[in-house]
């Protein structure tokens, strides 16, 4: 459990961080499902990049560097509730597609929450490879 925590955690951790730098620069040409940022106020940029790019660390740094590993918890739920915000704005947009996408990372993202709280906690001690780490004891 602890490792597929942990490879979700890095994968989602990478996409949030990277779509949070997104929320910065806006580029031309975004391919089609991504259009929807051209749209978005430069205030809702700033807060949803930030955000995100946090979140993607939080999912990442805590358990990694052994630094308050609770923060991957938070991290993980407040992302959720990033995910149901946004369901909700492109809900309002009739985008379908995004709106799936946004339930499905929320999903996802509550499942790292729960796993890294109930399943497989990380205590501060554990390393990435070591593969006692989120083993639970009897």
């Amino acid at each position: 459990m602890n490792r597929l925590l942990w490879v979700l955690q890095v994968v989602f951790g990478v996409y949030f961080i990277a779509v949070g730098v997104v929320h910065f620069l806006v580029p031309e040409g975004l391919p089609g499902p991504m259009e929807w940022m051209y749209e978005l106020s430069d205030p809702l940029h700033i807060v949803a990049g930030v955000a995100e790019i946090l979140g993607g660390m939080g999912l990442i740094l805590p358990g990694l560097t052994g630094v308050h590993p609770h923060l991957t918890v938070l991290a993980a739920a407040g992302l959720v509730i990033m995910m149901l915000g946004a369901a909700v704005w492109h809900l309002s947009r009739g985008e379908a597609a995004n709106i799936a996408l946004n339930l499905v990372n929320a999903a996802v993202l509550g499942f790292i929450a729960y796993g890294r709280w109930r399943l497989s906690p990380l205590d501060g001690r554990q390393s990435v490879a070591d593969p006692r780490a989120g083993v639970a004891p009897r």
